[in-house]
């Protein structure tokens, strides 16, 4: 089990670039990831 799993993370610019890919990052390391970004439709 991975030390990051169950945690919660806030990630702003979530839906682009550095932000995407820390997202993508931390949820395949079992953290909870809430997403902030200007385009709602993006981050979905």
């Amino acid at each position: 089990m991975s030390r990051w799993a169950n945690r919660v993370a806030l990630v702003t610019g979530a839906s682009a670039g550095i932000g995407s890919a820390i997202s993508k990052a931390l949820v395949q390391h079992g953290v909870v990831v809430i997403g902030c970004a200007r385009n709602q439709d993006a981050i979905q």
